[in-house]
């Protein structure tokens, strides 16, 4: 990770965004899962979206990451928390509401230290033991 120090506040590179963003707790977890879904499970960084812009019932939200096929498809769609907070039924239940809208195949929800990832189908949701790597799911 490129970190900097400017004017007395901590700043970390995203490799998405290309620029310096200020290292916030939940900005570290997410800049940690953009690498390791790049680095380790082959997603491209140029198909990955940073806090992507959502409507739900006429309230505009933000997705922290979606990562999308070659035609622009959303594939999976990561709600990231910092490593202090608690993935809770709340944090899955705004992440569902996302998921309503874009319509990805599958979800992952991280504090950076645990990760519940599920994959959906028109019928249910499955919760899978591991984050699935993008020659799996494209």
């Amino acid at each position: 990770m490129k970190i900097k120090i400017e004017n007395g506040k901590e700043y970390i590179f995203d490799i998405v965004r290309r620029k310096y963003i200020r290292n916030q707790p939940e900005e570290w977890v997410r800049q940690n899962i953009i690498q390791y879904l790049h680095e380790e499970k082959g997603y491209p960084i140029s198909l990955m979206g940073i806090e992507k812009k959502n409507e739900i019932n006429n309230i505009k939200k933000r997705c922290d990451i979606v990562c999308y096929d070659t035609k622009g498809q959303p594939l999976l769609l990561v709600e990231c928390k910092s490593q202090n907070s608690k993935l809770k039924a709340e944090t899955f239940n705004q992440t569902i509401s996302y998921q309503r809208t874009l319509k990805a195949k599958y979800l992952l929800i991280t504090n950076g230290q645990e990760h519940f990832c599920f994959h959906i189908t028109r019928k249910k949701l499955i919760f899978l033991n591991q984050i699935p790597s993008y020659q799996k799911i494209k």
